[in-house]
């Protein structure tokens, strides 16, 4: 059977809703009001081979901020749902992706504890640029590394993951935040496989 999830969170900042199928074959259907944040969301749909489907609204004449947050939230909700009681699953995957200049390694493991660790080379890339998005009447905001670890974080919180991303090296930040969200839904389709000689969850303690 399987494992799919469907979760909406309504804020006065924000109304998302995320359904996946962590069985799927990589089928992305994203729409938020941040096309660069579509275009990483579908990427790490179709890496996972994850079906993934989120519809997204939020305050972007404010900042970018509370959206992509907020999507990170709930599509980590919508994990941790999918996954039940986490039985069968590898818990760990890892994954390396280059993206042209760039070269980047995420090392996740579901254990219910959640912890975000980032680190880059220093001077690999200047996190002070970003992608930009235009948003009503004009506005423009970047997305760029910060907002890539905001989203990031929320994920880890919520999905309950301790979620460690490293960028080795790359120049052009378009191509670092791409290699990251490829290498996250590999690492996290590795670590949610089942295998069958896993019986209950995989930990000493029997229970995560």
């Amino acid at each position: 059977m399987a494992r799919k999830a469907k979760l909406s969170r309504k804020t006065k900042e924000t109304e998302i809703t995320v359904e996946i199928n962590l069985d799927g074959g990589g089928k992305g259907d994203i729409k938020t009001p941040i096309p660069f944040f579509d275009h990483m969301l579908t990427n790490f749909s179709r890496h996972g081979l994850f079906d993934l489907k989120i519809r997204a609204a939020g305050d972007i004449e404010v900042d970018l901020h509370h959206t992509v947050e907020d999507v990170g939230l709930t599509l980590g909700e919508a994990v941790k749902k999918a996954l039940k009681d986490n039985s069968g699953i590898k818990r760990c995957g890892t994954s390396s992706v280059p993206m042209m200049d760039s070269l980047s390694t995420v090392v996740l493991d579901i254990s219910n504890r959640p912890y975000f660790q980032f680190n880059s080379t220093e001077g690999s890339f200047a996190v002070t640029h970003g992608i930009f998005s235009a948003g009503p009447e004009g506005m423009k905001e970047a997305f760029d590394i910060g907002l890539m670890k905001e989203f990031m974080k929320a994920l880890s919180n919520s999905a309950g993951i301790d979620l460690h991303i490293t960028v080795h090296y790359g120049q052009d930040v378009h191509h670092a935040i791409e290699s990251i969200f490829k290498a996250l839904g590999r690492a996290l389709s590795a670590a949610v496989a089942k295998d069958p000689r896993i019986k209950g969850v995989m930990s000493t303690k029997g229970k995560l």
